[in-house]
């Protein structure tokens, strides 16, 4: 008996798809941080700008101390013995000539070099508004090193050598004392107490009078 064998045809396999490569997403370049650094010091810049025009909101007096030398501890000592109503910012004289830009405080500006620290001072008591440094350079013995470089009062410069002015400048209370016994008396009295020098009652006198012009003519 023959066997006979049946031709068999396999069927040919279909190409397999090609795989389709996917092109990779771009990465977000990641901000350099030299990028981040600018950043961060343009925006304390602004901060210290906006903090100084702050303070000069109902400022009186305008004092720059140099600080160079001094220790943490020391300029803390230093708010410390302040009035509460006295700040004491550090801050760099480009910000701060930024700040006072266009304004009557803007007289400060020929001693804004070297390193200083602002005294802005919120009351018309002068005098005890500086004699706690003072109190503190005599302590320390810093007379000659870390002075006031300079203030600004009523919109006038006082350089150092100035200061004197402002330190034995009459309090509210010795003013109208002054002011009431000249009026009580001859009328020379009182052309003699306007007549006194600049240091004198005249000054503080003059502004007490502006003040009141001023609150009369907002009401």
């Amino acid at each position: 008996m023959e066997t006979s064998f049946l031709r068999t045809t396999l069927p040919t396999a279909k190409p397999l798809p090609a795989f389709q490569t996917l092109a990779p997403r771009p990465r977000p370049l990641p901000l350099r941080r030299s990028t981040i650094r600018a950043a961060i010091t343009r925006g304390r810049k602004e901060d210290t700008v906006a903090a100084v025009r702050e303070q000069l909101e109902g400022c009186y007096l305008l004092a720059g101390i140099r600080y160079e030398g001094l220790t943490v501890k020391q300029l803390q000592g230093i708010r410390d013995s302040l009035p509460e109503t006295c700040r004491l910012l550090v801050a760099k004289n480009t910000l701060v000539g930024k700040a006072i830009e266009g304004t009557p405080w803007e007289a400060l500006k020929p001693c804004m070099t070297g390193m200083n620290a602002w005294l802005f001072v919120h009351t018309e008591e002068v005098p005890a508004a500086l004699k706690p440094y003072r109190a503190f350079q005599k302590e320390e013995r810093l007379e000659e090193t870390n002075d006031f470089v300079g203030a600004v009062f009523e919109g006038k410069f006082y350089a150092p050598g100035d200061f004197k002015a402002l330190e034995t400048m009459p309090s509210r209370a010795e003013v109208y004392a002054k002011l009431l016994g000249a009026l009580q008396g001859p009328a020379t009295s009182v052309v003699t107490t306007l007549q006194a020098p600049a240091r004198d009652v005249v000054s503080v006198l003059s502004a007490y009078v502006r003040k009141l012009e001023q609150e009369a003519g907002a009401a």
